[in-house]
């Protein structure tokens, strides 16, 4: 992936922890001088550092076991990503893409909706791997800015704080789930403001609605 992207000539920068495939990137850059090899943990890059004032896209074969704090370290520099490209678990991937009142939405796809627009560009089986894993995996194309850009949310912590709050038990009502914020009266006549059920769960709720019962309850 690396010798593809190096091959347009455009600057690349390659973040990789691990030292034998370190050592083939700083191979490959004596070729390519527009790669610059950067050592280190993902979750702990300086991703505006690295951009240094220009608008970045990434690319990336993600450890499965931590793609979602990996999503959160890559939307904290939102402002300056154009597009992500990964390849994921596939079961991860359907739940960045899922719809609301459908089995795999929840806080992950809320995350990645909120910041992207999300899409599975291929999907991809074990055999393509060597060694295979034993499970599928797919391209995941996220394209940003995602709902937030006409939500007019000001603060991106609190309303995706909130949102773990909405999805804390998947299958209780927002009116319990949210007990921790407010009183049940003022969670059903939010609820009933914004013309959706007392009885409605986070599951069934998408992003614009989510942001509009937060901007009630929250950032009031």
């Amino acid at each position: 992936m690396t010798e593809f992207l190096v091959a347009t000539g455009a600057p690349i920068y390659a973040v990789e922890l691990d030292p034998p495939l370190i050592a083939q990137l700083q191979q490959l850059s004596e070729k390519f001088p527009n790669l610059s090899v950067v050592p280190g943990d993902v979750l702990e890059t300086d991703l505006a550092s690295i951009a240094a004032g220009r608008r970045i896209r990434l690319y990336g074969n993600l450890p499965y076991y931590i793609t979602s704090p990996i999503l959160h370290r890559f939307f904290a520099s939102a402002d300056r990503i154009d597009e992500i490209d990964i390849v994921i678990q596939l079961e991860v991937a359907l739940r960045l893409v899922a719809h609301p009142g459908t089995r795999d939405y929840g806080y992950l796809s809320v995350l990645t909706q909120y910041f992207s627009k999300p899409s599975i560009a291929l999907e991809i089986p074990p055999a393509a791997f060597r060694p295979p894993p034993e499970v599928g995996s797919a391209l995941v194309s996220l394209k940003l800015p995602g709902e937030k850009a006409g939500l007019g949310v000001s603060d991106d912590a609190r309303f995706l704080d909130f949102v773990k709050k909405c999805f804390a038990q998947k299958r209780k009502t927002l009116v319990n789930n949210l007990r921790v914020i407010a009183t049940p009266e003022k969670i059903r006549a939010a609820l009933l403001d914004l013309g959706l059920s007392q009885k409605a769960r986070a599951e069934e709720l998408a992003v614009p609605e989510l942001a509009a019962l937060f901007k009630q309850l929250v950032a009031e």
